[in-house]
């Protein structure tokens, strides 16, 4: 019996937009009414002001590289099909910062504040798609 999948997200009532948008190659992120401040992960409050009047944005997918490191060894299904990948947290060009994962680039070139572009990826495991999960490139 193969092992459950440990990296799908469970869209909710109230994250389903931020799904249906990243399904469509979308970022989207909430931006307080309020104080005008952007903030991810999506809630429904806002976590500097604590304002209920929140509000989906689509980002631009524009971001600077904030740190990451190279993970070589990982034996959770399906993260070890991937091995090496780069774990990552991304500044988004809005402000918030967001864990995700850079592709397509040699980590020994990785550098702080570096440009990336959002992307988005269906993760196969065991033959199983997965759903469109956000990711980031070098820029240009």
């Amino acid at each position: 019996m193969p092992s459950p999948r440990t990296d799908l997200p469970e869209p909710d009532a109230f994250t389903q937009p931020y799904w249906d948008a990243a399904a469509e190659g979308r970022l989207l992120l909430r931006r307080c009414q309020g104080c005008g401040r952007a903030h991810h992960y999506p809630r429904e409050f806002c976590p500097h002001c604590w304002s209920e009047d929140v509000a989906w944005e689509q980002a631009s997918g524009r971001a600077t590289l904030y740190t990451w490191s190279v993970v070589h060894a990982n034996d959770l299904p399906p993260f070890r099909d991937r091995l090496p990948y780069v774990a990552a947290v991304v500044e988004l060009a809005e402000g918030p910062r967001l864990m995700t994962t850079v592709v397509d680039c040699d980590p020994t070139v990785l550098q702080v504040d570096m440009e990336l572009v959002a992307d988005f990826v269906a993760f196969d495991a065991e033959g199983e798609p997965g759903p469109r999960v956000p990711v980031f490139r070098p820029a240009g």
